[in-house]
């Protein structure tokens, strides 16, 4: 099955004083890719009345992004457990890998932690990828 892919575009607030896509906004547009997922396997309030809590992460920047940049994030699910879910986020513009970020969630129900139901386990499954290279580190 494919990735789920979140589009967006970088819009003008989003710019900090040298002109490129500000620090904070990368992790805006991982975590809108994150609520694609979870609309994507049937989470959330309005569906399941549970959501994914990110409890860690680590975010690559690899290279700037302009003014009014078209974003793509594809997600891969690259760890399922009971309660948790790993997943690989990659933000591309025209093509070119310009961040990543990596996340460890887990699922929620009336803010504890809860197992995943089984129908969205399954979804999420479907999802399953090998893990990148560049998941796993760091920081040295």
């Amino acid at each position: 099955m494919a990735e789920p892919t979140y589009h967006d575009r970088v819009r003008p607030e989003w710019i900090d004083y040298n002109g490129h896509l500000s620090e904070p906004y990368y992790v805006l547009v991982f975590g809108d890719a994150t609520t694609h997922l979870m609309d994507t396997v049937g989470l959330g309030p309005e569906r399941s009345g549970s959501s994914l809590y990110t409890v860690e992460a680590h975010v690559r920047y690899l290279r700037e992004v302009g003014p009014d940049a078209e974003l793509e994030v594809t997600t891969s699910v690259v760890g399922l457990g009971a309660k948790k879910v790993r997943l690989c986020h990659e933000l591309r513009v025209a093509g070119d890998l310009v961040a990543t970020e990596e996340i460890l969630a887990i699922h929620v129900t009336d803010s504890r932690a809860s197992p995943l139901p089984d129908d969205v386990a399954e979804r999420l499954r479907e999802h399953l990828s090998p893990v990148p290279d560049y998941a796993g580190r760091a920081i040295a």
